[in-house]
């Protein structure tokens, strides 16, 4: 079972890069309608931002320049864009001053603005590039202090470590970031040298610390080797006694389906991405699974479901609302979003997820979750536990929803931090605290010892209960 656990630190850096990637080619892709000009450069030469990321992108006839900024400054964050020809990518030039482009793997337009002057923190003579520790400090400070949207939520007063710079050397420098970072207990929190030597993940103790609570002796996790090995141990007690080794795969492994005594359908989705070879056909090598896998339920004749999302550690939004989509009644609002901007914040747009394909599977779904459902997987629970016919078993998702922003230092270390606040459809957030079950008798933990000596899953029973009342 090896093929389709995943370890979520290394889950988490694809994801970050992909959607890296992904805003490259956005801003790359060549377009063929009429009305269009034939590549983004022919109209869009100069220097164009996206405030609330912190970005700033030079468009020239030769290569294009991607910067982030902050109030220390300006950094280089790529500078060698390929001009290439992505399908799937649309970029539409509304005004002269004015650029959206959107992607089917985005829940939102990517909207930005010409700048009428080259931004003067990004002039040639004041772009940072230098291994000073108390220079790259700064640049690390204020990003968070300028981008992070939850300082309060997380009690963190961040003013208080600004003063850390006079004390900051080459020696100690990653080791102060780190105990920075390991406050925030935030899981969309990273920090990643230029030559991946150094890989800080500020939701990891955390985490273990919540996945260790039922668990004792040589099961305790110290590492993302133990508990990989741990989840595969609980993914074969699932398909060999519950499943009875009888359950349909995806091709690339991500999702397991079948029948529990033949009366209740069972779905494990292991992660929110990799279902296509490609961005192009991301989706709809999803949509053909999910046919698949409603079919499959509206053939057996079921009328109870056991969606299992505590192995998921996330991937894109628009995979996890297309899994939503098919358990919708009717179109609803299912969450709103915003992003930091200054001391304030972007709009807070309303989302809204309906109906797809032949067959919605609309009756009781037990949805289970764990400290490691995180991300996209916690996008699909914040849309799932409002519906009517789904109850909640397990334990707290992990707490981080927002989208990756990444920054770079001038020393080339990678930044990844969480900027944006999802809400439910009351307005009500759940960053840091996660989703869980509003009902004691449901909060049933993903590992523990006695599940692992009796060779069960506690978790799978109580939804088996449940639905069988």
């Amino acid at each position: 079972m090896n093929s389709y656990i995943n370890i979520k630190t290394e889950t988490i850096k694809y994801v970050n890069a992909c959607l890296l990637i992904l805003i490259l080619l956005i801003f790359t892709a060549c377009q063929s309608d009429d009305d269009m000009p034939a590549t983004p450069q022919d109209s869009t030469n100069g220097f164009w931002s996206i405030a609330d990321k912190g970005w700033v992108f030079e468009f020239t006839d030769g290569n294009d320049v991607f910067y982030n900024t902050n109030a220390a400054g300006c950094s280089i964050q790529n500078d060698d864009f390929v001009l290439q020809d992505f399908f799937g990518f649309d970029f539409d030039l509304i005004s002269e001053n004015e650029l959206v482009a959107s992607s089917e793997l985005s829940d939102s337009e990517i909207k930005f603005v010409r700048l009428p002057n080259q931004n003067p923190n990004c002039l040639p003579d004041q772009i940072s590039d230098t291994e000073d520790p108390q220079v790259n400090f700064d640049h690390f400070w204020n990003i968070f202090n300028d981008y992070y949207a939850f300082f309060e939520t997380r009690n963190i007063d961040w003013s208080q470590y600004e003063g850390l710079r006079d004390q900051i050397t080459a020696e100690n420098f990653y080791d102060t970031l780190e105990e920075l970072v390991f406050l925030l207990e935030d899981g969309h929190v990273s920090i990643t040298d230029e030559n991946n030597a150094i890989q800080i993940e500020s939701g990891n103790p955390k985490l273990y610390e919540r996945l260790n609570a039922n668990l004792s002796g040589d099961l305790i996790i110290e590492n993302g080797d133990d508990y990989d090995a741990l989840f595969n141990q609980k993914a074969i007690t699932i398909v060999s006694k519950y499943l009875g080794g009888d359950f349909e795969i995806d091709e690339r492994e991500k999702i397991i389906w079948g029948l529990i005594n033949d009366d209740v359908g069972y779905i494990l989705v292991s992660a929110m991405e990799g279902y296509g070879t490609n961005f192009n056909n991301e989706l709809s090598t999803l949509n053909t699974v999910l046919d698949t896998i409603m079919n499959d339920l509206k053939e057996s004749g079921v009328s109870k479901l056991i969606l299992d999302m505590r192995f998921n550690d996330g991937g894109y939004d628009t995979v996890a609302l297309n899994m939503v989509s098919r358990f919708m009644d009717q179109e609803r609002v299912s969450y709103y979003k915003k992003a930091r901007l200054g001391d304030g914040f972007t709009e807070n747009k309303p989302f809204s997820v309906g109906p797809r394909g032949d067959f919605q599977f609309t009756g009781d779904i037990v949805l289970l979750t764990s400290p490691f459902t995180i991300s996209a997987a916690e996008l699909f629970t914040l849309c799932m536990k409002d519906l009517p016919n789904v109850t909640l078993v397990g334990e707290n998702t992990n707490g981080a929803f927002s989208t990756i922003l990444t920054h770079v230092l001038p020393n080339g270390a990678e930044i990844g931090l969480s900027n944006e606040i999802y809400s439910d459809a009351q307005g009500e957030v759940f960053e840091a605290i996660g989703i869980g079950p509003e009902n004691q008798e449901n909060r049933v933990p993903f590992l523990s010892t006695i599940d692992f000596q009796e060779e069960k899953d506690s978790g799978i029973e109580r939804a088996f209960e449940l639905l069988n009342n």
